[in-house]
C-alpha cells in the first residue's frame, strides 16, 4: 500500500504562543502555507503583528494577540477572542520560552578560583545564583506551557480533540553548561508532554514535542557571535559537537512540525519527543 499526500490544515485554526520569535514566526507561516489560521500570541504585541503580516502577506489569514503566557485570565480571554474571530481551535503551538542571565553562571566548570565572586563583577557563579531567577526562568518555560495547555485544550476537548506541539530542547537530552535552570526546565517540558499524551489520549488530543538542536535566535545571537559577527569560542565547541558541522535554519524544522500537526501522517504518534539537531544528540565526541 503507497500513502501519497501533502499536509492539508485547511479549516484548522492554530494558536501559536511564542509567535514573534524566530522559530515561532516561521512555524506560523509554514502553518499557514498548509491554510491553517493563525492566532499568533506574544508578549510583545509588534512582535506578534509583525508575524500576522507576514502571513497575510504571502496569502494566509493571520490576527496577533498580545499575551503573557503566565496570566490565565488573559489567556481565556484571548481564547475567547480567538473563538468568535476563527470559529475554533485545532492545533496549540506551545513556543514562549526561554532562558535568563540571572540563572546563568559565568564559568562552565568551576574550579577553587571562582569560588569567591569579585566585588564588582556582573557575572555569576553557581553559589550567586538566586531563587528568583530559576523561578523565572522555570515559570516562562513550565507554565508557560502548562497554562496555555490548559486554557485551549478545553475547548479541543469539549469540541472532538486536536493536536498539541510543545518545544523541548537538547538541553533535556543533553544539559549544557552555564544554563542549569533552562536545561532543567526544558527537560520538564519533555516529561509535562508525555504526561499530557497520556492524560488526553482518551479524548483525541495528540501532544508531542519537537527538541531543536542549535540555532541562531534573538535570544542566544549575542553568545554565539562576538560584536564584529565572528563565531565565540561556544560556537566552535557547539559545531564541533554537532556532525553536521552547522547551526539549524529554522525551516529545517518545519518538516517535523507538519508532520506532527498532520492527523493522517502522525494520527497514531502521541507523547514523544523528536529531536532536530544535526546529530548532536546521536555524538559521543569520538
Amino acid at each position: 500500500m503507497s500513502v501519497s499526500y501533502i499536509t492539508d490544515l485547511t479549516g484548522k485554526t492554530a494558536v501559536v504562543t511564542g509567535g514573534g520569535g524566530v522559530l515561532c514566526s516561521e512555524f506560523s507561516k509554514a502553518l499557514a502555507e498548509c491554510g491553517a489560521k493563525i492566532a499568533v500570541l506574544d508578549l510583545f504585541e509588534e512582535a506578534a503583528k509583525r508575524t500576522s503580516d507576514a502571513v497575510n502577506a504571502n496569502g494566509g489569514y493571520a490576527l496577533p494577540y498580545a499575551c503573557d503566557v503566565l496570566k490565565k485570565e488573559t489567556l481565556i480571554d484571548i481564547r475567547e477572542k480567538i473563538i468568535s474571530d476563527f470559529g475554533s481551535i485545532d492545533i496549540l503551538i506551545n513556543g514562549a520560552g526561554g532562558n535568563s542571565p540571572k540563572a546563568t553562571t559565568a564559568q562552565e566548570f568551576l574550579t577553587a578560583e571562582d569560588l569567591e565572586t569579585k566585588e564588582g563583577s556582573d557575572t555569576l557563579n553557581f553559589f550567586d545564583l538566586k531563587p528568583e531567577g530559576f523561578n523565572f526562568v522555570f515559570n516562562l518555560n513550565i507554565l508557560g506551557t502548562l497554562l496555555p495547555t490548559q486554557v485551549f485544550s478545553e475547548y479541543m476537548a469539549k469540541h472532538g480533540g486536536g493536536c498539541i506541539v510543545n518545544v523541548s530542547s537538547m538541553n533535556a537530552y543533553r544539559p549544557l553548561t552555564k544554563i542549569p535552570a533552562y536545561s532543567a526546565a526544558k527537560a520538564g517540558i519533555s516529561n509535562l508532554t508525555m504526561w499530557l499524551a497520556v492524560h488526553f489520549s482518551k479524548l483525541n488530543i495528540r501532544v508531542n514535542a519537537i527538541a531543536p538542536g542549535f540555532f541562531v535566535t534573538g535570544q542566544n545571537e549575542k553568545l554565539l557571535f562576538d560584536k564584529e559577527g565572528k563565531p565565540t569560542a561556544r560556537t566552535e565547541k557547539i559545531l564541533a559537537a554537532t556532525p553536521m558541522g552547522r547551526f539549524g535554519n529554522p525551516a529545517e524544522l518545519i518538516g517535523t512540525l507538519l508532520f506532527l500537526c498532520d492527523t493522517k501522517a502522525s494520527s497514531f504518534v502521541n507523547g514523544i519527543i523528536i529531536p532536530v539537531d544535526g546529530g548532536f544528540s546521536a555524538y559521543s565526541g569520538v
